[in-house]
C-alpha cells in the first residue's frame, strides 16, 4: 500500500471525474474512515469507519440469526494439511496464503496457515460433531478477520487483512443445501439494497469465477460510481466436495451412512468501500442514515457571547428531542472554527442531516435543515423547532430512499445490451469502467477468456432466470440460451 501523503487532511479532494481512485483514497482519509498501517497491505479502521462496520454488522447479524444460524468462533491458525485435503480449494488459495513456520522460537512440526477462509477447519469440526440426521442441519456463522496476501491493495476493497462474516452449514440433502444457498443470497440482496441503499444485479458465477471447491457460486454485484462492478457478497453451494474430503458423514433415518451437503457464504468490510463509491460525491461521503453513526448534526451559529446562551439552549433542547426520538444526533460546539468550515466538515463525513440554528432562527422558533443527499437550493428548508424530531425522522427515511433511487438510476443508465463484439470492445476500451454489459454468452470458457484478455471485463453474474429466448454468443456467434453481465471490476 502506498505511503501516507504528508498532511493528508490538508489536501484538497481530487474530483471524481478527474481521478476516481485518487478521489476514493482522499475521501477515506479525509472523512477519517481509515488510515494507512505500517504493515504493508493493512489498514487501521478509524472510529467513524468502524462505526459503519458495526452498524451493518449488527443488522446483518440479526438477519442471519433469524434463519436459524448461530454464531461460533474458530481458530485463526489452520494446519496446512487441512487445505491440501480439497484440491481445488488449496489450488485457488495457494498464491494468497500467509504461512507460519516458527512459534516460540522453534520451527513448527507442521506449518500453520493464517485463515484465508474457514471451510477446512470448520469441516474438520463438523466431522467430529455430526453423527446422526438428528444433528442436521448444522448452521454456523462466524465474525472474524481473514488474511489473503494481496499484491495490489486498496482501502476496504482489497487488503491483506479484512473483516467479514462467514456462514457454514451442513444438510441432509442436496435440495436443502441448495435452498439454503439461494435463501442467503436473497437475504444478502435485501440487506444491501434496503440497508445500504445500493442497487444490485443477482446471479450465479461462471465456472472461472467460482469459489475454489464450490459446485456453484452465487453473487450480488453493485455498480460503483466509476462504472466498475464490485462483488458485494457471495453464497456457495459446496455439494459434498468438503464432506468427502473430511469424511463428514451422518447416519440417516434408514441407518445408512451418508455424506452431508454443504454451503458457505460471506460478506466483508469491502461493503464500506461500496458505500463510499456508490453514494459519495466531490464534497465527500453521503451516508445512508441506517449506517451513519451521526444521523443529524446541530451547528449553533452566533457571533456575540450574549447570543450564545440562547442559541446553545435551543440547540440542546433540539438535541434532547432528537435523541428521545431515537435519532443519533450531536451538537458541534467546537471553538475557533467558522460555520462554513463546520458545514464542509460534516458534508465530508456524510452526515445525512445538518441543522443550523442562529439567533434569528431561535426568535422565529425554527431551524434551517440541510439534506446531504441533495445539493443546491433544494437541499435546504426550514423546520419548526417544536417539531424538529418529527421533521428529521421523516427526512432520514426520505434520504435513505433518495440515495437508493439515485444509485439505481445511475446503474440503469450504465447498463447496456450489446450484440456486436467490436462495438462492445470499443465501449470497454473507452474512458471509465464501462458499466454493465448485458450480452448473450454461449458458456464456452474460451469466449469468456477472450473477453477478459481483450477488454479486462469479467463475467460478473449470470441471471438466475433468463427469458428463454435464444440468441447468438457475442464472441463466437454460436447459439446461446443465456445472457450474462460482464464488467470491469474491483
Amino acid at each position: 500500500m502506498a505511503e501516507k501523503p504528508a498532511k493528508q487532511n490538508d489536501k484538497k479532494v481530487t474530483p471524481r471525474s478527474e481521478d476516481f481512485a485518487a478521489w476514493y483514497n482522499d475521501i477515506c482519509l479525509r472523512a477519517e474512515l481509515a488510515d494507512y498501517s505500517p504493515v504493508r497491505g493493512c489498514i487501521v479502521f478509524r472510529p467513524d469507519g468502524f462505526a459503519i462496520w458495526e452498524a451493518l454488522r449488527d443488522e446483518l447479524d440479526k438477519r442471519i440469526k433469524k434463519t436459524g444460524a448461530r454464531n461460533a468462533y474458530f481458530p485463526l491458525f489452520i494446519p496446512q494439511s487441512f487445505l491440501q485435503k480439497e484440491a481445488q480449494h488449496v489450488e485457488g488459495f495457494a498464491p494468497e496464503l500467509a504461512v507460519v513456520t516458527h512459534g516460540g522460537g522453534k520451527e513448527l512440526e507442521e506449518p500453520l496457515v493464517v485463515r484465508p477462509t474457514s471451510e477446512t477447519i470448520i469441516n474438520h469440526m463438523f466431522s467430529q460433531w455430526i453423527r446422526s440426521h438428528r444433528d442436521l442441519p448444522m448452521m454456523l456463522n462466524q465474525w472474524c478477520n481473514v488474511v489473503r496476501w494481496e499484491m495490489r491493495t486498496r482501502m476496504f476493497l482489497r487488503t491483506t487483512e479484512f473483516l467479514w462474516q462467514e456462514g457454514h452449514t451442513a444438510h441432509a440433502s442436496r435440495e436443502e443445501a441448495e435452498a439454503e444457498t439461494l435463501m442467503i443470497l436473497e437475504l444478502y440482496r435485501k440487506f444491501v439494497e434496503e440497508f445500504l441503499a445500493i442497487p444490485l444485479i443477482v446471479g450465479r458465477k461462471s465456472a472461472a469465477e467460482r469459489f475454489p471447491g464450490a459446485v456453484e457460486t452465487y453473487t450480488i454485484e453493485g455498480l460503483m460510481g466509476d462504472g466498475r462492478a464490485l462483488q458485494c457478497g457471495t453464497t456457495h453451494f459446496l455439494g459434498q466436495n468438503f464432506s468427502k474430503a473430511f469424511e463428514t458423514r451422518y447416519l440417516d433415518d434408514q441407518n445408512q451412512m451418508q455424506f452431508v451437503w454443504q454451503t458457505s457464504w460471506g460478506m466483508t468490510t469491502r461493503l464500506i468501500g461500496a458505500i463510499v463509491m456508490t453514494h459519495g460525491d466531490d464534497q465527500g461521503l453521503r451516508l445512508p442514515p441506517t449506517v451513519a453513526s451521526t444521523q443529524a448534526v446541530i451547528v449553533p451559529i452566533f457571533r456575540k457571547p450574549e447570543e450564545g446562551a440562547t442559541v446553545l439552549a435551543a440547540a440542546r433542547t433540539a438535541l434532547e428531542a432528537l435523541t428521545k426520538a431515537g435519532i443519533r444526533a450531536r451538537i458541534d460546539e467546537r471553538e475557533g472554527m467558522t460555520p462554513g468550515f463546520k458545514f464542509n466538515d460534516w458534508e465530508m463525513r456524510g452526515v445525512p442531516v445538518r441543522i443550523e440554528i442562529g439567533p434569528r432562527d431561535v426568535a422565529a422558533g425554527e431551524a434551517v435543515i440541510a439534506r446531504r443527499d441533495k445539493s443546491g437550493p433544494e437541499s435546504k428548508s426550514k423546520a419548526s423547532l417544536a417539531t424538529i424530531a418529527d421533521t428529521v425522522s421523516a427526512l432520514l427515511g426520505e434520504t435513505q430512499k433518495s440515495l437508493y433511487a439515485q444509485a439505481k438510476a445511475a446503474m440503469i443508465a450504465n447498463t447496456r445490451n450489446f450484440d456486436d463484439y467490436a462495438v462492445f470492445r470499443k465501449h470497454m476500451e473507452g474512458e471509465g469502467g464501462g458499466g454493465f454489459a448485458n450480452v448473450y454468452w454461449c458458456g464456452n470458457p474460451a469466449c469468456e477468456t477472450r473477453i477478459r484478455e481483450e477488454t479486462k471485463a469479467t463475467c460478473r453474474a449470470i441471471p438466475l432466470t433468463n427469458d428463454g429466448i435464444a440468441g447468438k454468443c457475442l464472441v463466437c456467434g454460436e447459439s446461446a440460451t443465456e445472457r450474462a453481465y460482464f464488467a470491469k471490476s474491483y
